[in-house]
């Protein structure tokens, strides 16, 4: 009796971590052809992958798109046929106890060099959708002080019109 619970508990476990690592494979896969959509400037494929009240926050300060806006924005680039590219070459990628909710954060090579991507995701009708994406550039802690010094006068006057300085 004792084993034929074990190997319930065991099966279970089993199932559970596999639909776990299923949903982690999806939401890679989700990534990377959200990626390669925006590569391909195939805008329909890009936007698709994002839910309808998606938010992107560029590297810029200003740059806090709701999913309407961005697409504007992003209109005349994908028409252009070419937008952005990033490769991811590090990814984690965290998922609730529901599975209907996931986080995650990204290395990505881009023509930015190397930027941080992280974002939150939402399962809609048993697909996984982008809901929140955070794009901000990677700065090695030995040039804080450079960056700080490149873009002190800009975010100053970023403060003072925020009404924050």
């Amino acid at each position: 009796m004792k084993s034929r619970f074990l190997m319930l508990i065991l099966m279970i476990c089993a199932v559970s971590l596999q639909a776990q690592t299923d949903d982690k494979q999806q939401i890679g896969q989700l990534l990377d052809a959200w990626h390669l959509a925006a590569s391909n400037a195939d805008f329909d494929g890009y936007f698709s992958k994002m839910t309808d009240d998606g938010v992107f926050l560029g590297t810029d300060a200003t740059e806090n798109w709701q999913n309407k806006e961005f697409r504007e924005f992003s209109k005349p680039y994908f028409d252009r046929g070419k937008a952005w590219s990033f490769t991811a070459v590090e990814r984690n990628v965290y998922i609730n106890e529901s599975k209907d909710f996931a986080w995650f954060d990204e290395l990505l090579d881009t023509q930015m060099k190397l930027c941080r991507g992280s974002g939150a995701l939402k399962k809609e009708n048993g697909q996984w959708k982008i809901a929140h994406y955070v794009l901000s550039i990677a700065v090695p802690n030995e040039n804080v002080s450079e960056l700080i010094e490149l873009k002190k006068e800009k975010d100053s006057l970023l403060l003072l019109q925020l009404g924050k300085q």
